[in-house]
């Protein structure tokens, strides 16, 4: 008799078995039907194994695929997603396999490849880096991972000029991305890009793997597995020995990291223009006009050249900082920006709960203008219309929530200034603009996270690069010195990373520690404290539970090393053996990318 183990796609830790109908054919990595709590259910068969012993098993109730859809190095790549990000395997196994194909055309994934030895991870950085994952693309066979659907069409729109190209994401079809699958594991392509649907692609043993812009948030996008695309493909090149390119124009500082450290190969951009850079002071000014005079007078020269216009503008101002000298108030313990609660007047730490009393005057030089305050999307372009009558003005927020974003962007395509956040960029390509700037930034330098500086840089080193050679970017800032400005302005990646790497060293941040947030329903057994003290262990940081903006939950982050997942499973499991079967109940994200947003 076989026995087959079959996980599911629902939060449960382990797998179910069931008994193999006789003359059934199935083998590991195979998609099955099998009953669950009463109804037939698709999952994903982990192991086989016989037995003699007559046993009170359900049977499955049939197969899915006609042959396996994981192969045995991928079943192990997914039981190391699945601990790394402590998601079910059943469910990592749904969000990341391909929809069942409507034929039986299916091929095995069983068969082994032989691996050719691999270099270090490679990081591409700025001019040029998009040109050569295409010249790459056309002499091996290559799996481009991108953050979103958008990306993702571009980047086939570009392979498709060299050859085949399989989308594998969630903006088409099942029975597509079913088919793109198939045709790559038989290898009638070999060219393929997709989002999270495409981490674990086949690819022939002389196949690339790239991630693009691998700084970007949304490459850890929401629901399970919750694991950054990053760390997915650094651990698949690795086991397959296969070659690995990421490609940034200001990289993540765990990749910076690494490429210093030895770990990958950094590589150079093209020589390319880089436009004018100005940081206008703003300590004291900006109360009644977004623009300063200088950005001002760039606009008008701008508009009447016929060039476009970018002006960015943050969406909160999550913090106090002082309007006379710049200095933002933050946790004394944490370095991390206070949170600035209005209806509560206080000052609290996301991240220790430690809170404050409002400060009268500035801590720093004693000023009385302290302001949570800033110049949002609707201010701004209120102000540019007055003063620009006859300029073609919108205002363009893709994350926003709305029905009127098509037409919004409709709107921001034909512009020649468009106001709006980070997402706005993507309506630009390289060097279609004239004039970039920055209203007030320093809100995005407020937010209550460790990571505000290097989001800073991505925003205004993206911004810098969509500049044409000639033009201009302006950055208006009450923080002129920060080392996110001035490597921008002196076209210096290193003159960020170096303070950054010093800051989180001193304070054990990633890369040098492991974060998780462990989310615990406010009225629940266990308790929030129940669970912070289970957390705690040697050289383990647990920090004190504090609740969700929802007032529903609390929030508890844990810092430790790279064994911080193992160390989370084991102490829910030791607090409850049925609170870890009810993931459902208490929520874990570990490395996360927003944790304090």
């Amino acid at each position: 008799m076989l026995i087959v183990d079959v996980v599911f796609d629902a939060p449960i830790p382990h797998p179910f078995s069931y008994l193999v109908p006789e003359g059934c054919v199935v083998r590991a990595g195979q998609r099955v039907r099998a009953p669950l709590r009463g109804a037939p259910r698709v999952g994903l068969v982990t192991a086989i194994r016989e037995t003699t012993e007559a046993r009170s098993l359900k049977p499955i109730a049939g197969v899915v695929d006609p042959n396996p859809v994981a192969s045995a190095a991928q079943l192990d790549l997914l039981r190391w997603i699945s601990a790394q990000s402590l998601s079910s395997l059943g469910s990592s196994a749904a969000a990341l396999l391909p929809p069942p194909l409507p034929s039986s055309a299916a091929t095995t994934a069983d068969a082994a490849s032989e691996t050719t030895p691999a270099g270090k991870p490679e990081l591409h950085l700025g001019a040029g880096r998009e040109r050569r994952l295409l010249a790459i693309a056309e002499r091996a066979p290559l799996l481009v991972l991108v953050a979103d659907g958008d990306a993702s069409a571009r980047w086939a729109q570009r392979l498709g000029r060299i050859d085949r190209v399989a989308r594998l994401d969630s903006t088409v079809g099942d029975a597509d991305r079913a088919r793109g699958w198939a045709d790559l594991e038989a290898g009638r392509v070999r060219l393929a890009v997709g989002t999270r649907s495409a981490w674990l692609a086949p690819l022939p043993s002389d196949g690339a793997i790239a991630v693009v812009e691998e700084a970007e948030a949304a490459h850890k996008p929401p629901g399970h597995p919750r694991i950054h695309a990053r760390d997915v493909a650094l651990e698949r090149a690795a086991r397959e020995a296969r070659r690995l390119v990421l490609s940034a124009g200001a990289p993540s500082v765990e990749m910076w990291w690494r490429a210093t450290s030895g770990y990958a190969e950094l590589v150079p951009g093209d020589a390319a223009p880089w436009p004018a850079v100005s940081i206008a002071d703003t300590r004291g000014i900006l109360r009644r006009e977004p623009l300063t005079p200088e950005l001002a007078r760039m606009l008008r020269d701008t508009l009447g050249a016929g060039g476009r216009t970018f002006l960015a503008v943050s969406r909160l101002a999550s913090a106090l900082a002082c309007d006379e000298c710049g200095m933002v108030v933050r946790c004394p313990a944490c370095a991390v920006a206070f949170s600035y609660t209005r209806a509560a007047a206080l000052l609290a730490c996301r991240l220790c709960a430690t809170t404050a009393a409002l400060p009268e005057t500035c801590p720093e030089c004693h000023g009385r203008r302290l302001s949570p305050f800033g110049w949002g999307i609707e201010r701004v372009e209120h102000a540019v219309r007055r003063r620009f009558p006859k300029a073609r003005v919108a205002r363009y927020d893709p994350d926003a929530r709305g029905k009127k974003k098509p037409a919004q962007r409709a709107e921001a395509i034909d512009a020649d200034v468009v106001i709006g956040t980070r997402g706005a960029l993507r309506l630009f390509g390289r060097g279609s603009l004239a004039l970039a700037g920055f209203v007030a930034p320093d809100q995005l330098l407020r937010q209550p996270d460790f990571r505000a500086g290097e989001r800073m840089l991505g925003f205004v080193w993206a911004a810098a690069e969509r500049i044409r050679a000639g033009g201009h970017l302006i950055i208006q800032s009450q923080n002129p010195a920060h080392h996110a400005f001035e490597a921008v302005a002196a076209h210096d990646l290193g003159r960020f990373y170096a303070p950054e790497l010093r800051f989180r060293a001193e304070l054990r941040y990633p890369p040098f520690r492991r974060l998780a947030i462990v989310t615990v329903p406010s009225g629940a057994s266990p308790t929030p404290d129940d669970v912070a003290g289970a957390l705690a262990g040697p050289d383990i940081v647990v920090y004190p539970p504090t609740p969700a903006r929802n007032g529903k939950t609390h929030r508890i982050v844990v810092k430790s090393g790279d064994a911080l997942p193992e160390a989370i499973r084991a102490a829910l499991q030791a607090l409850s053996p049925e609170t870890a079967a009810r993931r459902g109940i208490i929520d874990v994200e570990v490395d996360p990318v927003e944790w304090l947003s």
